[in-house]
């Protein structure tokens, strides 16, 4: 039954978690069914789409929840499974308590925990004072692991929680639990999240250098570019996310691909303006395709079912017959009476590709020099 998102949300220790907002009353409910032994681990959490069944809430609201949980460390991604209980923790203080109070503080208001919140430290913390209901306070760390951070290595350690679990489950604390060392220690090499996104991004970018001699031809070469930055883009799904054409960000090995694709159009007759302007549109296009390399794998976490397995179910039933009414849907209905047609992201970036160079082509005959 859906609940309205204002009621109480579950009990622990007996008392009803009724302050906060929706996303921290469905969070403390779900931790509290975790800290009793309710949800084992490697148990399946509620995805996001049962979030919004069950608790009447909108996607963005579900969404925090799962990074909430993922942010405590409760809960870990598994793909083609989804979202799971992670294997519990020695017991500390911070949880035990938690087993026996009740969440959120009186004001409904999650606030830092303890004196040490920094930059980035409050944004999972619910409850007045002291650890948070359902997180042991943050572990002592030897020195050892401290001595040997550096900018590389968090960067290094970010961008492979982005890759196994998505940008969402990307905060400095969980960088810091994965290296071992508390989350104040990477402040003292990137600032905060922003910087560290711009350095993963530079990173990323910069993995497989271009070779040394561009390809003959402006269409050659701007292909060589459009590939290069489709094969990272679905190497690191989160990344198409973290682009901006309107406000760019300072990565300068990102920028050597606009720099690539600028020179592969010199000499073929375009103005200035037409050349930069051809080589961000080809970006654009490649990295909004891109985007759905993380939707797709967020879906796949989220139902448990493949791109291919759901498109399989989605034929059957009620969404096969209305598709096929010949009367309003005629080209589907041909589509569907014809051979199978790939729509993959694979087949409409090539598609896309090639159609962009071709009118990228006939501009540059339409200024007399065909070249390429």
């Amino acid at each position: 039954m859906r609940r309205p998102c204002t009621s109480a949300v579950g009990r622990a220790g007996g008392g009803v978690v009724e302050s906060g907002t929706p996303s921290e009353r469905i969070t403390a409910e779900l931790r509290r069914r975790i800290v009793a032994g309710e949800l084992t681990p490697g148990a399946r959490v509620p995805s996001t789409r049962r979030i919004m069944r069950e608790w009447g809430v909108a996607m963005a609201t579900a969404t925090k929840v799962l990074n909430r949980l993922r942010e405590e460390g409760l809960v870990r991604a598994v793909p083609g499974v989804g979202t799971v209980v992670a294997a519990r923790p020695a017991p500390s203080a911070g949880t035990t308590r938690a087993a026996g109070a009740v969440v959120g503080s009186a004001s409904g208001r999650s606030g830092a925990v303890g004196a040490a919140a920094g930059p980035g430290a409050g944004s999972g913390a619910v409850g007045a004072a002291g650890p948070e209901a359902g997180r042991a306070p943050e572990p002592r760390r030897g020195r050892g692991g401290e001595r040997e951070l550096g900018r590389e290595r968090i960067v290094a350690t970010a961008v492979r929680v982005a890759d196994s679990e998505g940008l969402a489950a990307l905060s400095m604390r969980r960088v810091a639990t994965e290296l071992g060392v508390a989350t104040m220690s990477l402040y003292r090499h990137v600032p905060g999240k922003d910087e560290l996104l711009r350095l993963m991004m530079d990173q990323v970018f910069g993995e497989q250098p271009f070779p040394e001699e561009p390809p003959t031809g402006w269409r050659a070469g701007l292909e060589e570019v459009s590939r290069m930055q489709w094969r990272i883009y679905r190497r690191h799904p989160w990344l198409a996310s973290t682009m901006s054409f309107t406000r760019p960000v300072l990565a300068p090995d990102a920028a050597v691909h606009t720099e690539r694709a600028m020179a592969a159009l010199t000499g073929v007759g375009l103005e200035g303006e037409q050349v930069a302007q051809a080589a961000v549109s080809l970006a654009a296009f490649t990295c909004g395709l891109a985007v759905h390399f993380e939707r797709e794998a967020q879906a796949e976490q989220d139902s448990g079912m493949s791109a291919d397995e759901w498109m399989d179910r989605l034929g059957d039933g009620d969404h096969d017959r209305l598709m096929a009414d010949p009367e309003r849907f005629p080209m589907f209905d041909a589509m569907n009476r014809g051979p199978e047609i790939d729509m993959s992201l694979e087949a409409l970036f090539e598609f896309g590709l090639a159609r962009m160079l071709d009118g990228l082509g006939a501009l540059i005959a339409a200024r007399g020099n065909v070249g390429g």
